[in-house]
């Protein structure tokens, strides 16, 4: 087993505006919300912190504003035992990214969610500031991307990471059509379902209802078209599912929990499962750690705060 999992996250930060309501607003109409906070988020941010809390040594390599959410930001991680002296801040003053996020909720429990990320300093991130992870990414044990930083910065992290075999594990959120040379290079890709309909252009299952044989069958032949190797379906409640070749694993959710906010649940499943592959651990038991994980982050407010 490896005690000291070393984990490079290159991705988003995003200062989450969080506002709650019991009913979203129709167009042109105006509603009172009863609660609204600030949180340190963004999928790379939230991932990168998730794996240091769970004792991995995590470097997170990204860009934010010259302004005080980047300042936040870069604490909030550096905080957690993140290391993020490779993390860039523009100079054009282009801002923070930011994610306006409004939760409808019943009885203090979250129903939905709707969230608007304006990417700001995320998208002015370089494959030229990236490069210097050609000669550093053998030093890792596994790399995180996310789609909310350029497609080219992707692309050339995880072809740096294939050539030294550094399993990649890439989460396509917020979704976008992943071009071949990217799809080529990575070990894990780990979408919702709908993102994975999407993606893989199949049915995956009906609302309430278990993925079904004919569509993992689907799923399986989509996935050889396009060069997959692995899959990990995450199913919300339901839990999550692994793919790889003609075997499905389906490791069924924690049930009974009161959701309260679901905006970093995704990051915080990725961002366990991560850990726990790196530190040994099958997939049956690194899929069953990760939704306890994920489970209790929906149990609290706000992105960062609710990590483990």
């Amino acid at each position: 087993m490896n005690t000291h999992p070393k984990i490079l996250v290159v991705g988003s930060f995003v200062m989450d505006t969080i506002t709650s309501t019991e009913v979203f607003p129709a167009a042109g109409q105006t509603v009172l919300g009863y609660h609204y906070t600030t949180a340190p988020g963004g999928k790379g941010a939230n991932q990168a912190m998730e794996a240091a809390l769970l004792g991995a040594e995590v470097t997170m390599v990204g860009k934010v504003g010259t302004d005080a959410f980047g300042d936040r930001m870069i604490e909030s991680l550096k905080s957690a035992g993140v290391d993020v002296s490779h993390v860039f801040r523009t100079d054009d003053g282009t801002s923070s990214g930011i994610g306006n996020v409004m939760i409808t909720t019943q009885d203090g429990k979250a129903l939905n969610n709707r969230i608007i990320v304006i990417p700001g300093a995320n998208h002015k991130l370089t494959v030229d500031e990236v490069a210097f992870l050609e000669n550093t990414i053998e030093d890792y044990d596994m790399v995180m991307l996310q789609f909310e930083i350029p497609m080219e910065v992707n692309c050339a992290v995880a072809e740096y990471a294939y050539r030294k075999k550094v399993p990649v594990m890439l989460n396509p959120a917020p979704i976008a059509q992943i071009p071949e040379d990217l799809m080529k290079n990575i070990t894990y890709l780990s979408p919702n379902e709908t993102e994975a309909a999407e993606l893989l252009n199949c049915f995956v299952r009906n609302e309430n209802e278990p993925v079904g044989e004919q569509a993992v069958e689907e799923i399986k032949k989509a996935m050889k078209n396009k060069g997959l190797k692995k899959l990990l379906l995450t199913l919300g409640e339901a839990g999550a599912m692994m793919i790889e070749g003609e075997k499905a694993l389906l490791i069924p959710g924690v049930q009974g929990i009161a959701a309260v906010d679901p905006t970093a649940a995704g990051d915080s499943f990725v961002g366990a499962f991560c850990t726990a592959k790196v530190a040994g651990l099958t997939d049956a038991e690194a899929i069953s750690f990760s939704n306890m994980i994920a489970a209790r982050t929906v149990s609290l407010m706000g992105a960062q705060p609710s990590l483990s």
